[in-house]
């Protein structure tokens, strides 16, 4: 399955050994243009790494005049960067918030992003219903023994408040309820996923690609996780990754986010990096 692919190393290699053809930048293969050049910055949502990282590697390929830095920090860092005028994109996973609405900020709504609970490997636990993730978010139920599982204290190891990863479970897990305070924090997706492989009755979520076999992934309500129970709406832990820039993009950044775009990228290797194509969900 491929979520169980590390995609931050292998996704790279994939790209570069595929033939894309892009059209939408001087017709070259991965969106090249020969007059292109240029810096882009961007920064935000950890989730979104395994997904840029590898469309930054190729499109540097083709345009060996364009640099283009992509840092994590949480979605609401990269908000408020790219408000702040101090990198050209933000990434996110959460849809603009009511306080950003007045900063010009442009949404591009480049992927979907599942999300997936995990724990570590020996937790017997499979799944878990809505409202026992809500009780174990929330820190009403604090042993495994009363979800099924083992006579074992829970631990939970999630995200900090600047997390859109973090956001997109408070809407679609807990909506108005809030987590609890006991809980260990970690800065990126990547640090929840090697923190439950070494914690014992730990529990978290990542962004499905991060579920590697160094974690068990639980299925949700029942239904286990996979791209086609997302597309006809059964496995509802999904938000959407947010290219954000602060007015219309125009040159190397417009190039970079429209080969993001591209039907070439997203049809041919967005599922294969641990995506789903926007234009794939049931309206």
């Amino acid at each position: 399955m491929f979520f169980k692919k590390t995609m931050l190393l292998a996704g790279a290699a994939l790209l570069s050994a595929s033939a894309l053809l892009f059209t939408g930048c001087g017709g070259g293969a991965a969106g090249t243009d020969a007059g292109l050049s240029g810096k882009i910055s961007a920064s935000g949502s950890t989730a979104l790494l395994p997904l840029l990282k590898p469309a930054q590697e190729e499109f540097q390929n083709a345009n060996k005049n364009v640099t283009v830095s992509i840092a994590g920090g949480g979605s609401f860092t990269g908000m408020n960067q790219v408000a702040e005028g101090s990198v050209d994109i933000g990434n996110s996973d959460v849809d603009l918030p009511e306080e950003y609405k007045d900063k010009g900020l442009v949404d591009h709504k480049v992927v979907v992003e599942p999300f997936v609970f995990i724990v570590d490997k020996e937790n017997p636990v499979k799944n878990l219903t809505k409202q026992q993730a809500i009780d174990i978010l929330t820190g009403k139920i604090t042993n495994w023994k009363d979800v099924g599982g083992s006579d074992q204290k829970i631990t939970l190891i999630h995200r900090a408040k600047s997390s859109g990863s973090r956001a997109t479970i408070q809407a679609v897990v807990l909506g108005s309820a809030s987590f609890t305070d006991d809980a260990i924090i970690q800065d990126s997706n990547g640090a929840v996923r090697t923190a439950i492989s070494t914690t014992p009755g730990s529990i978290g979520y990542v962004d499905a690609p991060y579920a590697d076999d160094s974690v068990k992934v639980l299925a949700y309500d029942g239904v286990e996780f996979n791209a086609q129970n997302i597309i006809d709406g059964k496995y509802m832990l999904y938000g959407y990754g947010h290219m954000y820039t602060k007015g219309e993009p125009t040159g190397a950044v417009k190039a970079f986010l429209d080969y993001v775009l591209s039907d070439a990228f997203q049809n041919s290797q967005v599922e294969k990096l641990g995506f789903i194509p926007v234009n794939k969900m049931k309206k």
